[in-house]
């Protein structure tokens, strides 16, 4: 049997969510507190950081966006894989900026718990979707420079985009099965979340039932979202490496690793500063909880606003038809004025 009833306990003027599900009691409260920056010195300075972060994001990503769609010499299996990579970066930073930046401006850290469950939904969507997405890039890179005669036979537009609707359906299916998991928890005792948003791990440890299953799934589905890519990621580099030493000339050698290096990059500022943290804190105990929800955010945050910016930095085609573009809107600007 399955019901929902809100119920007012005693004095208080919170109402509960009482849901009974196969004749046990589960207990929803109406929402949780985030409390990860109240104790953070300087928090205002990092939340005007943050909104300049969001501001650079959007503008980046968008023009990155815009840049690929109205050039039809970047409809390449590539740039597809980039554009998916900006699709991704826009919504996981608009996933949680705005929501921080409201708690800073309008000062109430009160977050609905359907609503909680929608952002920590849609956070790890896009969270996971990145890791697969720098995959996705890895594969690009290794069919080019290890395969270059086959090509265009392998890594076909259409491939890609199976691969990339491929990865979306994974990341869904993943997605939604863990946060269903967080309606099976009942909360009957503190609800002040200590992270930058509705985290799936601070949400489970304040059920007051059991949420073995809870903690099972993050374990094994973040392994498998992280160990995952990075192991074929890391393996694809070492195919790329063997098959550029096999070169004769150093000057296809140099060449052929150029076209790796905004890649690299990015996988760098994604995967490390998450291996580093976790790292520590599984070697050293625990963190500073203040160190800790600063350097996850930061971790979070940062990768999709300096994404775009490499790779319009670092790639030729991209550089070259976004200074095209900008000319055509001067052309055009003069013109009408």
């Amino acid at each position: 049997m399955l019901c929902s009833l809100p119920i007012q306990l005693g004095n208080l003027n919170t109402y509960f969510t009482f849901v009974l599900l196969m004749n046990s009691v589960i207990i929803h409260p109406p929402g949780f507190y985030i409390i990860g920056f109240e104790s953070l010195p300087s928090v205002n300075i990092y939340f005007i950081f943050l909104a300049f972060v969001y501001v650079v994001t959007v503008l980046c990503n968008g023009f990155l966006i815009i840049v690929v769609v109205i050039n039809p010499s970047l409809h390449t299996p590539k740039f597809l894989a980039v554009f998916n990579l900006a699709v991704i970066d826009l919504c996981l930073n608009t996933c949680t900026i705005p929501g921080m930046i409201k708690i800073f401006l309008v000062k109430d850290n009160f977050i609905p718990f359907n609503l909680c469950l929608a952002q920590m939904y849609f956070y790890y969507l896009f969270a996971n979707s990145e890791s697969y997405a720098l995959t996705i890039l890895a594969y690009d890179r290794l069919v080019a420079i290890c395969f270059p005669l086959r090509q265009n036979s392998i890594n076909t537009v259409r491939s890609m985009c199976c691969i990339i609707t491929f990865t979306w359906c994974l990341v869904l299916g993943i997605t939604t099965f863990s946060t269903s998991l967080m309606t099976k928890l009942s909360f009957c005792n503190s609800v002040r979340v200590f992270s930058y948003f509705c985290d799936y791990a601070p949400v489970f440890r304040l059920a007051c039932n059991d949420y073995s299953m809870q903690w099972f799934a993050a374990s094994f589905l973040s392994m498998m979202n992280l160990a995952g890519p990075f192991a074929f990621i890391v393996l694809s580099y070492v195919s790329i490496l063997v098959t550029v030493f096999r070169m004769k000339t150093l000057d296809r050698r140099l060449k052929a690793l150029a076209t790796c290096v905004e890649h690299i990059i990015i996988v760098a500022i994604f995967f490390i500063p998450i291996l580093v943290i976790f790292t520590i804190g599984f070697h050293l105990g625990a963190i500073n909880p203040d160190h800790r929800v600063l350097s996850l955010s930061m971790a979070s945050c940062l990768p999709p606003c300096i994404n775009p910016i490499v790779y319009s930095l670092k790639t030729k085609e991209i550089k070259t038809r976004a200074l095209v573009l900008i000319r055509q809107n001067k052309i055009i600007q003069t013109k009408s004025t």
